[in-house]
Order: structure tokens, then C-alpha cells, then sequence
């Protein structure tokens, strides 16, 4: 009886200090994990300051592919709002057109943060701000220029829109700027400085002066060779993809790519259909072309197509992407219905681009970003509520967290906090 008694206790005892079978975590589990705790980073998302009033504004979801509720959704903690300004004669009437809708977007921003949503979203300057407003809960806003044109000659004004709270700017969008040649220039061959003005030039030292960080994704390639050359810092391409995959004067050449590795800098991929995949975007292009037009009929809108944009007064572009986000979400939902429709580029061509840039720039130089409400937007990633997707691609890919970490933002932020040291060596 003692016996039987021993081995029951003996049982018992090795019965309750078994562990419960660990529970194996998926691969989307894994991804969530990763998702909550790197804080993610979009470094291009374009704006109209119509949606910046008292009554129309970011707290509500609103057709914008980026606004607070799709940020929340999707785990976007950055958006990099865009001082945009489309490129129109180099005189003074052009510049001072451009100066006052730079100035409309700068206030547009600051109203957002400091007076219609400052409990929900905070406005960076630095990657410690970056970081604690993250930490209290709160979106983050951080502010590029796209374009330096507004500047006009006047390049004090360089470090007027860095106490605006700039933090990036390119000297040029499509079509030559006073300060720099633009990409578009392969279509023609026609150039005005074969790479930087002289005023471009100039300008490069007063971007590193003042701890602005230099954004080469729109200006040429000869302009962005320049830029390497003369800057004291490490520069960025805020949206720009790899060249080798999809051969379009927006991207970068694996000769580009490994300058940029040098440099100590970082390229953002962007998720634009037609720099991601040309071939799969133009058919899916072309089909949706005429729903679209069928679609903004219907609602009494112009539809114009992307070669038509270098034509559309700043107006016409203004009005026509404050409606392409309700034509196009129509139109995409038509196409799923439609099962002959061209596939449309996804998340796993636009994650194919990261990975070559990786191979050949190395896990530090690489980032995101989306050009969302500028053109940006594939299936997967449609809008900011999709933000998850681009990290479970990276995580069935075998990126690890820290890696992942480094893609979402740290890279951009090192590069930040380095711009902005050398800053202070110069003044």
C-alpha cells in the first residue's frame, strides 16, 4: 500500500511541475508583434489644406488615402506631410505663386497638430521627438518639401522653412527648377545646367547648414551626383525605387544605389504603382482608364490621365487628386468584380524592390514610403489602414524585427540625427 502510495505521489509530482506545451506563434502573429513594437515610418504623403479646416480635417475619415482613423487602423505611427509645389516659370510672379501655396500647406500642417488634433497627433523636428511622442500614444507629423521652388532666389528662406519645421527638400520636382535639373529630362534631352545651377549649388550648403536633410528623388541623375559630391551630409531619396526592377527616371540604378550606400544615406521605396511595376501598372492602367472616366462623369468630375499632368494648371491637379481617391476606389471595386481584369501591382512587388535594394545597399540604407494622396497606392497598401500588410511581407521574407525596424524608420532617423549633427559643426 505504501508502495502504491509512493508512486502516486511521484506521479503526481511529475504531473504538476510539467509546463504547458509552448503555443508555436504564427507567422501573422509574429508580424502583428513586430508591427506594434517598431514604429513605423512613411516618408512621402502628399496633402490638399482643404482638409485642414475645422469642419473637413484629418480626425475624420475622410476619402484621404492618410488621415488619423486610417493611421490608427493600419499602425502607421509617421506621416511625412508634403510641402508640394508643382513646377511653373522660373520668374518672379511663378515664385511668389508658389510661395504663398508652400506657406498654406506649412499652416495647414501646424493647424492640425497645435489647434485641431494636438491630443492625437504631434509634430516632429527631431528623432527624440519622434520617439516620445510615439510613446505618449499620438500620431507623429514631420514635414518635406517637395520642391524648392517656391523659394524663388532667395535662399534665407532655406532656413525660414526649417523653423517652419522642414526636414527635408529636393531641389526639384518635373521640370528644371532655378536650383536643379529634373529627372524628366531623359524624355527630351533637353537640360538647362546639365545637374546643379549655380544658385542649386549654393543651396546644397545651405540645406547642410541649417540640418535639412537633401532629397534627390526628383531632381536628374547628373543633379543628384552633384548633390553627393558637394554635401557635407548624408542625403535621402524620400520616394524612389530600384531601376533594375522597373526602368523608370524616378528610380535609381544600382551604380546610384551603391552611391547612396557610400554617402551614408537612405532610400525610401515608394509604393507607386508604375515605379514598382511599369509592365503589370500599364495594363491595369489602361483597363481602369476607362472606368475611371465613366466613374468621374458620372460624379461631374475631370479625369485627366498621368501624361497629361505636366499640362493641368496647379488648380487642375489640386482639384483632380482631392477627388481621385472616391473615382478610384469606385473604379478598384468595379475591377474585383470584373475577373478578367489585369492584376494590379501588390505589396509583394513593391517588397521585391526592398529586398534588391538590401543586396545591394545592406540592411541600413533602406526605407518606405508611399506617395499616398500624390499617386501612390497598390493593391495590399492601398491606403494607410493597410499599413500592416508591407510587414507581413517583410516578416514571410525572413526579415527579422530588428531589421524590419530599421526599414520601417531607424534608418531615416540615423540619418536625421546625422544630418542634423553636422548642422551644428557649421554654424
Amino acid at each position: 500500500m505504501k508502495h502504491i502510495y509512493l508512486i502516486c505521489s511521484i506521479l503526481l509530482f511529475i504531473s504538476c511541475g510539467e509546463k504547458e506545451p509552448k503555443k508555436t506563434e504564427t507567422l501573422e502573429e509574429l508580424a502583428h508583434r513586430i508591427h506594434d513594437s517598431v514604429i513605423t515610418i512613411d516618408t512621402h504623403d502628399d496633402i490638399n489644406v482643404t482638409n485642414f479646416t475645422d469642419s473637413i480635417n484629418y480626425t475624420q475619415n475622410l476619402d484621404t488615402q492618410v488621415n488619423l482613423p486610417k493611421m490608427k487602423e493600419g499602425g502607421l505611427d509617421v506621416a511625412w506631410f508634403i510641402v508640394y509645389t508643382g513646377q511653373d516659370t522660373l520668374t518672379t510672379e511663378g515664385y511668389a505663386k508658389a510661395s504663398e501655396n508652400a506657406m498654406a500647406k506649412f499652416d495647414a500642417i501646424h493647424r492640425l497638430c497645435e489647434e485641431i488634433a494636438p491630443d492625437q497627433i504631434g509634430l516632429a523636428l527631431t528623432s527624440d521627438d519622434v520617439r516620445k511622442i510615439a510613446a505618449s500614444g499620438r500620431k507623429v507629423a514631420m514635414i518635406g518639401v517637395e520642391n524648392a521652388y517656391p523659394i524663388g532666389e532667395d535662399l534665407s528662406k532655406i532656413e525660414e522653412y526649417q523653423k517652419m519645421g522642414a526636414r527635408y527638400m529636393s531641389l526639384a520636382h518635373n521640370g528644371h527648377s532655378q536650383f536643379s535639373d529634373s529627372n524628366t529630362g531623359e524624355r527630351d534631352s533637353v537640360w538647362l545646367y546639365h545637374g546643379l545651377s549655380d544658385l542649386g549649388k549654393q543651396a546644397i550648403a545651405e540645406l547642410n547648414r541649417v540640418g535639412i536633410m537633401i532629397d534627390i528623388s526628383h531632381p536628374s541623375r547628373e543633379a543628384m551626383v552633384q548633390m553627393i559630391e558637394l554635401s557635407k551630409a548624408p542625403i535621402i531619396a524620400s520616394h524612389s525605387s530600384a531601376r533594375a526592377l522597373c526602368d523608370h527616371s524616378r528610380n535609381l540604378d544600382d551604380e546610384q544605389l551603391l552611391m547612396m550606400m557610400k554617402n551614408g544615406g537612405v532610400v525610401q521605396a515608394v509604393a507607386l504603382g508604375s515605379y514598382v511595376n511599369a509592365e503589370k501598372s500599364e495594363a491595369r492602367s489602361e483597363y481602369l482608364n476607362g472606368i475611371n472616366k465613366k466613374v468621374a462623369d458620372s460624379l461631374g468630375i475631370e479625369w485627366y490621365e498621368r501624361s497629361q499632368f505636366r499640362s493641368l494648371t496647379p488648380e487642375q491637379r489640386e482639384t483632380f487628386f482631392e477627388n481621385y481617391q472616391k473615382v478610384m476606389g469606385i473604379a478598384e471595386e468595379l475591377a474585383k468584380k470584373d475577373p478578367n481584369a489585369p492584376p494590379a501591382v501588390n505589396v509583394s512587388d513593391f517588397v521585391d524592390h526592398i529586398d534588391h535594394m538590401v543586396k545591394i545597399m545592406g540592411i541600413d540604407h533602406v526605407g518606405i514610403s508611399s506617395d499616398f494622396d500624390g499617386g501612390g497606392g497598390i493593391e495590399g497598401w492601398s491606403d494607410a489602414s493597410e499599413t500592416f500588410n508591407v510587414t507581413l511581407e517583410l516578416v514571410k521574407r525572413g526579415y527579422t524585427e530588428e531589421e524590419i525596424a530599421k526599414i520601417w524608420g531607424g534608418n531615416l532617423l540615423r540619418v536625421l540625427d546625422e544630418v542634423q549633427a553636422i548642422a551644428k559643426t557649421l554654424n
